[in-house]
């Protein structure tokens, strides 16, 4: 009986909590998605398939017992659409009290966006980056509002930044282009939170763990090299555990600008850690999606 009561109320933290995930139409944002349903959160999928989105949010609705999921469509590799769902967003939610930048993906070939940008950097740096400051105001607004990035442990291939080779310029490298953003995941989280201290504001990040995923399945070598390394990938539900932990538990109320690992805030590499270079990835980053930025806010164009 007391264990019954116990899960309970652990199931039900998440009452009246509005969560906004990007990718939540497949692996550990779907597994996020279903796991803080079941807590009782709002969940709003932010997806770019209107196909796969709806259903994806059949399934989470039944293996949550929550209809409290809805689903706004954006691509993130277009600027526009990033800005129209962040105004839609704001319109439909006047509080969000969690925001997971999951999206992500990993191109085994240059090519650009409809801005004219690196894919890879573009979808999983420049659109948490755009995303997270055109919600801000919303964030701030939210008593103890969360933000979360899903980063990687790919962000160690970078030891130092090309910055003549952001948008692959000169070279282009699967992994070079995917560990970069990465990087950048974390750079952003650092100096994010740096800025929003005091406001009640946590900001975090993340490496999921090497999870079987449909991710890299843009082909090439790496579609071939995960599905030959598929026996020792873990489970998306494994993998989302830290991104449910960094939304959902009291124990990281207050803890901000941290880099976690199995749920246990670790440290990334020493690039990441480098204030300088996270300054000037910021001001890069608000040029390139339009952003007017002052040390203490950020404002659109």
């Amino acid at each position: 009986m007391h264990n019954k009561a116990y899960f309970s109320v652990k199931n039900h933290t998440m009452q009246h909590k509005t969560v906004i995930i990007t990718g939540a139409n497949s692996g550990i944002g779907k597994a996020t998605a279903i796991a803080l349903a079941k807590k009782g959160a709002h969940i709003v999928m932010v997806c770019r398939n209107p196909e796969k989105g709806a259903a994806a949010q059949k399934e989470i609705i039944a293996a949550s017992k929550s209809n409290k999921v809805a689903i706004h469509l954006c691509d993130f590799s277009s600027q526009q659409q990033i800005r129209q769902a962040a105004a839609t967003l704001q319109e439909c939610y006047p509080k969000i009290d969690v925001l997971l930048n999951n999206a992500g993906m990993i191109m085994h070939e240059k090519q650009l966006t409809e801005d004219g940008l690196e894919m890879t950097f573009a979808v999983d740096h420049l659109g948490y980056f755009l995303f997270t400051n055109l919600l801000l105001d919303t964030l701030r607004n939210t008593p103890n509002a969360r933000i979360i990035n899903v980063a990687s442990e790919a962000h160690r291939m970078v030891s130092k930044i090309d910055w003549d080779n952001l948008q692959a310029e000169k070279k282009f490298s699967q992994w070079g282009s995917y560990g970069l953003a990465k990087l950048g995941n974390i750079l952003f989280t650092y100096e994010l939170a740096h800025q929003l201290n005091g406001t009640g504001i946590t900001v975090n990040c993340l490496h999921p763990g090497v999870v079987s995923t449909n991710f890299g399945q843009t082909g090439g070598w790496l579609k071939h090299a995960m599905s030959l390394i598929s026996w020792f990938l873990i489970s998306p539900e494994k993998g989302a555990e830290t991104s449910i932990y960094l939304a959902s538990s009291p124990d990281v109320a207050t803890i901000t600008g941290k880099y976690f690992d199995k749920k246990k805030a670790s440290k990334s590499s020493a690039l990441s850690y480098d204030k300088a270079v996270a300054k000037k990835l910021w001001n890069i980053s608000a040029k390139l999606t339009g952003l007017v930025v002052s040390d203490t806010a950020q404002t659109s164009t």
